[in-house]
């Protein structure tokens, strides 16, 4: 079989044939359709390192169909639609009985296509982020970078809490992208003073929760935008970690201010795993206007070298697997 790995030297994605894994008795054999490149992580801690990155770790939102079952495992069969904590390959084991991440795996319904279904692992996170901000129905949510996960962030907030969101991004395809998505009021820092554009929109108070879901070199202006927009009593919540430099804070804007950096309680992952699953199968939230590019896994260093390229044209990219 085949898979995704990273060899020596930035950039360097390539596809490498390995033997066929074997499920323990605890695990379950998956048949790959679909992969999702989540550009955050995998090109701030994958794509633009120099080292060898482990094969196991090149990505984790995977769909397929489960074609073995170990003998320990009487929640899935052979012939399960699912989507899993897994990396961009043909085949993969996941374990089922006792997962590191609970839940790593699970069934998804005929009315999920598989393309939508891999962004459940991160639409589980969005999940987890917006609930843990304890916005009330009347509270202004902004959030800074409108990527997957700004994207997702923004939607479940609106699905959810049915406060305000206001987003905020520099590319025209994103902010295109959150109109057409449902945001309340969308920003182009690149053409809009983004804090006047907050101040106005709140009246002067300021935002009740801010989210700064930038990555890259980028982050760090977007950390400070972040402590200009959100209200005294607020709450600055950082998703975008994976910048070049460490992100500036100023202690005189943070005072007064809750501070959360991508925390995410594991204990509550369960039901948000569920709550992810809802939002897809009731179409509450959409993914396919999303996806703005689709690779045969063999064009895997063409995928990510597009999405490390040209942020203004790709946002979410998905690997096939099957012809």
């Amino acid at each position: 079989m085949e898979r995704v790995a990273k060899g020596i030297g930035k950039g360097n994605i390539l596809i490498e044939e390995v033997n066929m894994p074997i499920p323990s008795s605890t695990q379950v054999l998956i048949e790959a359709e679909f992969s999702l490149i989540s550009r955050g992580s995998e090109l701030w801690r994958r794509y633009n390192v120099h080292e060898v990155i482990d094969p196991q770790i090149m990505g984790y939102s995977l769909a397929g169909i489960i074609v073995k079952v170990g003998d320990a495992v009487d929640n899935f069969k052979v012939g399960d639609r699912v989507v899993a904590l897994a990396p961009h390959s043909q085949f993969v084991t996941v374990e089922a009985v006792n997962p590191l991440h609970d839940p790593s795996l699970i069934k998804i319904s005929e009315t999920i296509s598989m393309e939508a279904a891999t962004f459940w692992p991160l639409l589980t996170s969005s999940v987890l982020w917006i609930e843990q901000t304890q916005v009330t129905h009347d509270g202004v949510i902004v959030i800074i970078g409108q990527g997957i996960v700004g994207l997702l962030c923004m939607q479940v907030a609106k699905a959810t809490v049915a406060g305000q969101v206001v987003v905020c991004d520099v590319l025209d395809k994103r902010c295109q992208l959150a109109s057409r998505l449902g945001a309340d009021m969308v920003i182009n820092s690149k053409v809009d003073d983004f804090i006047n554009c907050v101040n106005d929109f709140t009246e002067g108070k300021g935002a009740d929760v801010v989210i700064e879901a930038v990555g890259g070199s980028g982050a760090a202006v977007a950390f400070l935008q972040a402590q200009d927009a959100v209200r005294k009593g607020g709450l600055l919540q950082v998703l975008g970690l994976y910048g070049d430099e460490p992100l500036p804070l100023d202690s005189g804007k943070i005072q007064g201010v809750r501070l959360i950096g991508g925390y995410l309680d594991r204990s509550l992952r369960p039901k948000a795993a569920q709550r992810a699953l809802q939002l897809l199968g009731n179409e509450e939230l959409e993914v396919k206007p999303i996806i703005s590019h689709r690779f045969l896994y063999s064009d895997a260093k063409e995928a990510y070298d597009l999405l490390n390229n040209h942020p203004d044209k790709a946002v979410g990219v998905v690997l096939q697997w099957k012809s």
